[in-house]
């Protein structure tokens, strides 16, 4: 396994590698810039093939934080953590203790906060041991519901306000009343953004591994089934990937008949190169890290004592920010990832 040589590998200021006999920890802590501020990203635990996948989802998160964070305005740096196992049959709350006892260790250089396979009552048995960890205070919520600190509801309001704004861009549509949404992955935060999205008359599709989450947006919401490996490719206006990374690859590109994609999914893109394949497809992608910055939003509001209404209003200027994105893309007839890419470290600097 190499590091500095990693295809991923961009100038990161700290990997930890944590391991944990007793518990059977394995973990990676990836700090990729705090030029901003203390580096805040999620805490994933996932069941890797290997520790080299392992390696390569952190190092593009915690990067994918650090723009996050500098094109939402925030003062704060990017950094990603991951746990190698199945939350569903590894996860104990030694092991969390383990983690929190790691995450000591880096000073205030890196917080943590819920991510796939995590959840706020992890995270506060995590921080029985430190106090780097981020969205475990209970408040009122940007929709008006007690919170527990869970920044999910935020990141799927703020998707919805960017797929909206992304809609506009391309299609030219303001009423999503019969717009067509494929949804890949409907869990905390796909589920709540295809529940924002039916309350405006948009038709679903829906997929997800749980067919229990499926079942549900079937139930609740009218949506319509889709297996697993086709909802990319529906005969719809928007696809929304909600789920793990590089959704957006070699094989699927070519097929996808969306003319947007708008989605919560950290990483979409297999390869920097597929953001130029979706730009010459002439399909408006609104890059991951702009449009899914509300839960970071949120938790920021949280560190610094929870005004909603200013945490409400910092979120809806996603919706600013893609259009500024959108529109030097058409100008420039650049990719909407490279114009955001240069964005995010012109706020960086």
């Amino acid at each position: 396994m190499t590091i500095f040589n990693h295809s991923e590998f961009d100038q990161h200021q700290q990997i930890v590698f944590c391991n944990d006999p007793e518990t059977g920890l394995k973990a990676i802590i990836a700090i990729h810039n705090t030029q901003r501020g203390p580096a805040l990203g999620g805490c994933r635990m996932w069941n890797y093939a290997n520790d080299e996948e392992a390696l390569t989802d952190v190092l593009r998160l915690s990067k994918g934080m650090t723009y996050k964070s500098a094109l939402a305005n925030l003062a704060l740096g990017g950094g990603k953590s991951v746990i190698i196992g199945d939350p569903r049959k590894h996860k104990t709350k030694e092991l969390l203790a383990a983690m929190g006892r790691f995450l000591e260790r880096t000073g205030n250089q890196y917080i943590a906060a819920e991510d796939s396979g995590t959840s706020v009552p992890d995270l506060r048995i995590i921080e029985q041991n430190t106090d780097n960890v981020a969205g475990v205070t209970e408040h009122l919520g940007i929709d008006g519901q007690p919170s527990n600190g869970d920044p999910s509801p935020a990141t799927a309001y703020g998707t919805f306000i960017g797929l909206k704004a992304a809609v506009k861009h391309r299609l030219n549509i303001t009423d999503l009343k019969g717009l067509k949404v494929a949804i890949q992955g409907v869990g905390n935060v796909g589920y709540r953004l295809a529940e924002y999205l039916h309350k405006e008359g948009a038709k679903l599709f829906v997929s997800d591994i749980n067919p229990e989450q499926v079942e549900k947006a079937v139930n609740e919401l009218g949506a319509k089934a889709v297996p697993l490996d086709q909802i990319l490719l529906q005969e719809v206006d928007v696809v929304a990937p909600c789920a793990l990374g590089a959704s957006l690859n070699d094989e699927t590109i070519p097929l996808i008949k969306a003319k947007v994609i708008a989605g919560a999914a950290n990483n979409q893109l297999a390869r920097p190169q597929h953001d130029h394949d979706l730009h010459d497809r002439g399909i408006l992608y609104a890059p991951d890290y702009a449009i899914n910055a509300g839960g970071i939003i949120d938790i920021s509001y949280e560190r610094s004592g929870y005004d909603v209404e200013k945490a409400k209003a910092h979120i809806e200027s996603i919706g600013d920010t893609l259009n500024e994105i959108f529109n030097r893309s058409t100008k420039e007839n650049r990719p909407t990832g490279e114009i955001a890419d240069e964005l995010a470290v012109e706020r960086l600097s």
